[in-house]
């Protein structure tokens, strides 16, 4: 772990993987709700997490800390959310192939895989969810499609993600969902927010 600086009012704790962005991710959200840790906001990256807000002090505050460790049994377990794919993406085929696998093998490892939600970033409601590991990391397509419709699931690196919106993309389409995902009505307007569980169910 590294801490920097990051403007007037923030810190940016560098760290060596996701594992690691994750443990501190628990750690300052456990502090924050004991009233150890004055912040606005707890903003986690793919080897980064931002503290917005942070009062004076606080950087020597947190090196005064023991690093946490991350174990599956003691990771803090965000809500569980559930969503419905149907499995037909165009990529799928690909995607299986790169796993040396069937298709439909493929379908049973994406709905038994438990992701959790890293970060979001790209678009307003984009999660990336982690959980495959980086043994099933695919790579992006050499040319984006100009348009991915909404709902659309797709694979990135080591990373899932489902499109809240219709965009342009590159990710490896292997199913989609109906389920809205992002909706500024809704207080938070992000469905699928850092630390949520999701389980990508057969519909």
């Amino acid at each position: 772990m590294r801490l920097r600086r990051a403007g007037a009012s923030a810190l940016l704790i560098e760290c060596r993987d996701g594992d690691e962005v994750e443990a501190w991710r628990d750690e300052m959200s456990r502090r924050r709700e004991a009233g150890d840790l004055r912040v606005i906001d707890i903003v986690p990256g793919a080897r980064t997490l931002l503290l917005d807000g942070v009062e004076p002090g606080t950087a020597a505050l947190i090196e005064s800390w023991p690093a946490p460790m991350r174990t599956v049994d003691g990771h803090r377990e965000g809500s569980l959310v559930e969503i419905p794919t149907v499995f037909d993406g165009d990529d799928l085929n690909d995607v299986a192939e790169r796993w040396n696998m069937t298709p439909e093998r493929a379908v049973e490892r994406l709905a038994e895989t438990n992701f959790t939600v890293a970060f979001c970033g790209f678009a307003p409601g984009f999660a990336y969810m982690r959980g495959l590991g980086e043994d099933a990391a695919v790579p992006r397509l050499d040319a984006p499609r100009a348009r991915v419709p909404a709902g659309s699931v797709g694979l990135a690196g080591e990373y899932c993600g489902i499109y809240p919106t219709a965009s342009p993309g590159g990710w490896r389409l292997v199913g989609r969902t109906a389920e809205t995902l992002f909706d500024v009505r809704r207080e938070p307007p992000a469905r699928l927010t850092p630390g949520t569980r999701v389980r990508l169910v057969v519909a």
